[in-house]
């Protein structure tokens, strides 16, 4: 792993979850810059950086001393199979890390460039992060309540996306490799990512050549479907077609609405969203998030309450799954959310403090 930020840490903690030796290389003294992205701060690094470089080695390596570069290209030509960089655009050939330079001396080596803007294009030589590409990838612009300002996502959405796509192509490219014999060069972006996540959107921009709206708990196109506040919190109510909203309309007591030509079926509603959640919100607002639970659930309608992470935590469908794994420090972490036969791969050990590990050399 060659580069900091949570696109690349992800795409390699996916890869060390299923079982890779990862071993990041980072700066003598601080390492990577995300250990720091604190507060909040566990065992003196920020949670952020713990929570996708577990189970990882680390090895400090000064990139601008050639011999260190040296050991570490020796490393990689006679020991890596993989290699994931996210460095500013041009580093790593000004480095002789590049995938040309790897590759040639080692034709098995697969080689994953996580760019910012992309590998060709007027942007390619631009560096990125999450926040950038959210805006410049439309996500901002769909984000949040019609008539309010741009919202971000609070998670790392096009970082950790990114990250997967680098994983399924390194897992692609390795497949290819048992049956060839020779390695390649994966290319991802953040802003492909964002591109491909908006890619409905992007269709209906040159379907209706009209503006996206905003539509801050629900979703384009589905009505009903977003939250409603209860007299105790919030509530996602789904119903997602026809059949569900004859049952909700039912359940509240209103059957009659089902023979409203407003809301006769889906795009009528999608049409009409305004005047129905003028008679749904009232409702909703009368009794807590448990009581209408009952009775949607009794519906067959699909609702889930807006939890806090505590809440999450906390929850029994979460304990079930096992996808919080104990460190053995008072704390658990999130695993893969994956599992095969049943088990999920375990917590080998938790993020390694910047250096601890040696770069072994390919005599070793």
């Amino acid at each position: 792993e060659l580069g900091g930020k949570i696109s690349g840490h992800y795409g390699t903690w996916i890869l060390a979850e299923l079982g890779a030796e990862v071993t990041k290389i980072e700066r003598p003294g601080g390492g990577d810059d995300a250990r720091g992205w604190g507060p909040p701060f566990w065992n003196h690094t920020a949670t952020v950086f713990h929570v996708i470089n577990r189970n990882k080695r680390s090895v400090a390596v000064d990139l601008k001393d050639e011999g260190q570069r040296e050991t570490l290209r020796a490393f990689i030509c006679g020991e890596a199979d993989v290699v994931l960089q996210n460095m500013r655009p041009g580093t790593v050939a000004e480095l002789g890390l590049d995938a040309d330079t790897l590759c040639k001396a080692n034709p098995r080596l697969i080689y994953c460039n996580l760019w910012a803007y992309g590998r060709t294009g007027p942007l390619s030589g631009r560096p990125g992060y999450d926040a950038l590409m959210q805006a410049f990838g439309g996500i901002m612009s769909i984000t949040g309540e019609e008539g309010r300002p741009p919202v971000r996502a609070r998670i790392s959405a096009i970082d950790m996306g990114t990250g997967m796509w680098c994983a399924i192509g390194i897992l692609a490219a390795l497949n290819r490799r048992h049956a060839t014999g020779r390695g390649g060069v994966v290319d991802a972006s953040l802003f492909e990512t964002a591109v491909a996540w908006t890619s409905h959107y992007n269709l209906d921009a040159q379907v209706t050549d009209e503006p996206p709206v905003k539509h801050g708990s629900g979703v384009r196109g589905i009505t009903p479907y977003q939250g409603y506040e209860c007299s105790d919190g919030y509530l996602i109510v789904a119903a997602s077609n026809d059949r569900l909203f004859v049952r909700l309309a039912r359940m509240l007591g209103h059957p009659e609405w089902c023979e409203d030509a407003r809301f006769a079926d889906n795009a009528a509603r999608s049409r009409n969203k305004a005047a129905l959640n003028a008679l749904l919100e009232p409702l909703f607002r009368q009794k807590p998030r448990a009581a209408w639970r009952d009775m949607l659930d009794e519906a067959g309608i699909p609702n889930a309450p807006i939890q806090m992470p505590r809440e999450v935590v906390a929850h029994p469908q979460t304990q079930a799954l096992g996808i919080l794994q104990d460190t053995g420090q008072g704390v658990r972490l999130a695993g893969l959310p994956l599992s095969f036969d049943g088990e999920r791969p375990p917590l080998r050990h938790i993020a390694p403090a910047a250096g601890d590990d040696d770069l072994p050399t390919p005599e070793s």
